[in-house]
């Protein structure tokens, strides 16, 4: 009994002394770090540099004053770096005499404006996207998109919804605006809302000597394919 004593003493004095020689944890004070020494990286899972990207749009043109147009597009660009890529785009369309235009039309007014209904466009441009985000959708899911601003030069081609269907072939600028949803490494969703605005020859407008200014602004949804990684 005594030599069990003795050991269990022994035992109880180790482990205190071991326990007493155990490190502290300090905290160490490296003062205020400023701005300038921070550097934050932030790494692009889907990166567009240097990689083409093709796509199918579907749109609608839903703020003329007369007609209401269905449209699509295809696109064919190609990214310079992630911020900066050049594209061109075939469009094409029908448009359609909006309710205004059919009361225009009826009994109580009896009159026909000399509006134009969109039927194609060729246009080139510039995209800058200056913006690379992630989101949580729902808690579920972190959602990978861009957001782009684009300019483009081309040509619109319209005709004349009056009987002599006249056709007229227009100078066109555009501006819009985007975002870019990574469905995965090789394709994306991208919503688009553009405005065109047409230098138009109309031979039956009497003022301004046929010249008629005219926005054709576009609300797009499409499917882009990206090209392999360099």
């Amino acid at each position: 009994m005594r030599l069990l004593a003795a050991s269990l003493l022994t035992l109880a004095l180790a482990s205190s002394t071991a326990w007493g020689q155990q490190p502290e944890l300090k905290t160490v004070d490296i003062g205020v770090i400023q701005d300038s020494d921070i550097s934050v990286v932030q790494k692009i899972l889907f990166p567009k540099a240097k990689r083409t990207e093709l796509g199918v749009h579907l749109g609608w043109m839903p703020f003329d004053a007369f007609t209401t147009t269905p449209m699509g597009a295809l696109t064919f660009g190609s990214h310079m770096s992630e911020s900066l890529g050049w594209e061109i785009g075939l469009g094409g369309g029908y448009g359609l005499k909006n309710g205004t235009m059919r009361k225009l039309e009826g009994p109580a007014y009896a009159v026909a404006p000399d509006a134009y209904r969109y039927l194609g466009s060729a246009w080139g441009g510039i995209q800058w996207a200056p913006i690379y985000a992630k989101m949580n959708w729902l808690g579920r899911k972190v959602v990978h998109h861009d957001v782009y601003g684009t300019a483009t030069a081309g040509a619109t081609i319209e005709q004349a919804i009056l009987p002599d269907n006249a056709m007229a072939v227009a100078p066109t600028v555009g501006l819009g605006v985007g975002m870019r949803f990574f469905l995965s490494d090789k394709a994306t969703l991208r919503v688009q809302l553009k405005d065109d605005i047409l230098a138009q020859f109309r031979s039956k407008t009497a003022d301004s000597q046929g010249l008629f200014i005219k926005q054709n602004a576009s609300i797009t949804a499409g499917i882009t394919l990206l090209g392999k990684r360099k």
